[in-house]
């Protein structure tokens, strides 16, 4: 099912927190070429992000952590913190994307959550760093059983653009990401 940009949000956790030295150079330049799509998602799209955990908008391209608002709270207690749920509620928001580090720590907590809350819960695969690399696929494979999908910001931009089903938008995702 595609998700509807309008009843989605994406939500960064950790971001202030570096790459390991166990990232591979390869991942780093890819997830920071991701992080520069968000703004897009922003602006064309209505999709609001938001930044809990460690975030230092100083760390960031001024048009990404423009498209960011950070709320207080860790990564650990977002679902437990009645702004973020009401944020969600008075915007019917459906559908979470996830995305920062660590992956098999805040960001599986914070998944699982929203799916035991009734969320489609999505993990932005490439903006999302581990601790230990070695654990990404035991993260994965245990996500996948409890039904969150897997998938990057630029597979997400186009699924948004096919919901939204508008000629216009569909080329301008098609331009951005080629």
């Amino acid at each position: 099912m595609l998700a509807d940009p309008r009843h989605s949000r994406v939500v960064l956790i950790n971001l202030a927190r570096g790459e390991p030295a166990n990232v591979a150079a390869e991942f780093a330049a890819r997830r920071r070429a991701s992080l520069a799509l968000l703004p897009f998602s922003r602006e064309s799209l209505g999709v609001a992000h938001t930044a809990v955990g460690e975030y230092e908008p100083s760390q960031l391209p001024e048009e990404i952590a423009h498209s960011i608002v950070p709320l207080d709270v860790d990564g650990l207690s977002l679902w437990r913190d009645q702004r973020f749920a009401d944020s969600l509620a008075a915007s019917d928001i459906s559908v979470i994307f996830l995305g920062g580090a660590w992956l098999e720590e805040e960001l599986l907590i914070a998944a699982l959550e929203g799916v035991r809350r009734g969320y489609d819960v999505r993990l932005l695969a490439d903006l999302s760093i581990p601790r230990f690399e070695a654990d990404r696929p035991l993260v994965l494979d245990r996500l996948a059983l409890h039904g969150v999908l897997t998938t990057t910001v630029r597979q997400t931009l186009l699924e948004w653009a096919a919901c939204l089903d508008a000629p216009d938008l569909k080329e301008k995702v098609r331009k951005l990401l080629s």
